[in-house]
């Protein structure tokens, strides 16, 4: 492993809540105190809802992946797949965990898809708003559900739990139950 990466062990545990819950300025504060104390580390926001310091609304996790709902919806049912690994630039990423990535996303797309009878499942890779490789899988119906500026802002518990459950539920219909959190 690089020096510029690290790896966040452990699943987490925390009530489905979302960061929307923490406030963003609290967020802020906690990822400046671990880079101030883990100068090497990135603490990016996605390590922290992943060890359970930040609270996330989980759907998948195994020993190298999770997916979790965004706090920012482009479309109801819009999930990150993260790697447990802290890579900045999905192009650092070492071949098998970019495969194993991929087929995660693949696999949540397809229970996001049908949770949501979209014609389609939005997969897009942005990588500017947290220095932690992240793929974004959402239900898309046109091109206007790819526009980040559109993105919802303050999405209701309501929708988020809604989305969470529904997606779940799909994972489990497609024999991935080993796989979806409690």
């Amino acid at each position: 492993m690089s020096d510029d990466t690290t790896v966040v062990s452990g699943p987490s545990t925390r009530s489905p809540n979302t960061v929307a819950s923490v406030g963003v300025p609290a967020v802020t504060e906690v990822a400046d105190r671990l880079r101030s104390a883990y100068p090497r580390a990135m603490a990016s926001v996605f390590s922290m809802i992943i060890s359970g310091e930040l609270p996330g609304r989980f759907v998948w996790q195994d020993d190298d992946v999770v997916s979790f709902l965004t706090i920012n919806p482009l479309t109801e049912g819009h999930v990150l797949v993260v790697p447990r690994q802290e890579v900045d630039h999905w192009e650092s990423v070492d071949d098998e965990l970019w495969a194993k990535i991929n087929g995660v996303a693949r696999i949540v797309g397809k229970a996001v898809r049908a949770a949501y009878d979209a014609p389609r499942t939005g997969l897009v890779i942005a990588g500017l708003e947290v220095p932690h490789l992240h793929l974004h899988v959402f239900p898309a119906s046109s091109l206007d559900d790819f526009d980040f500026a559109t993105a919802e802002k303050d999405p209701s518990a309501e929708s988020l739990d809604r989305a969470q459950n529904k997606i779940r539920d799909e994972l489990r219909a497609l024999g991935y139950a080993d796989n979806v959190p409690a």
